[in-house]
């Protein structure tokens, strides 16, 4: 797939970060299919991401409010799937490594962490990134 049509079939999020107005995460045509399948057996979701450090890591993804977000978590975007809001969060000490990242939400055949809701699925979330690129 030649990049154009990548950045084309990936849904990014709205900013949440004060001040800013480019999107810091995106989902995938697969992600969300995913999403879609997941949001009909457990309801609203949510993403986190708190651990990893290079493309390949893998977000958790919950019902919305099982997994616990503090002060020790940023909101990185929200995306909006067919009128419905799934809040992507990253540990703020995470976000400290990825802070110049734009990361695509994708999904992989295999199985991820048991936590994450897309695991009986036989499917896994995983993070591929790139340098940010912040409009002038």
């Amino acid at each position: 797939m030649d990049t154009h049509q990548e950045a084309v079939s990936v849904l990014d999020a709205a900013p949440a970060l004060p001040g800013e107005r480019s999107s810091r995460v995106g989902l995938t045509a697969a992600a969300r299919d995913l999403l879609r399948t997941l949001k009909l057996q457990h309801g609203a979701l949510m993403f986190h991401q708190s651990g990893g450090c290079c493309d390949g890591s893998s977000p958790m993804c919950y019902p919305d409010g099982d997994f616990i977000t503090s002060e020790a978590d940023v909101l990185l975007g929200t995306f909006d799937l067919d009128g419905e809001g799934i809040g992507f969060w990253m540990s703020a000490e995470q976000f400290e490594y990825w802070k110049h990242t734009h990361l695509t939400v994708d999904v992989v055949t295999g199985r991820g962490s048991g936590f994450s809701l897309e695991a009986p699925e036989g499917k896994r979330f995983l993070i591929r990134s790139r340098l940010l690129v912040v409009p002038g």
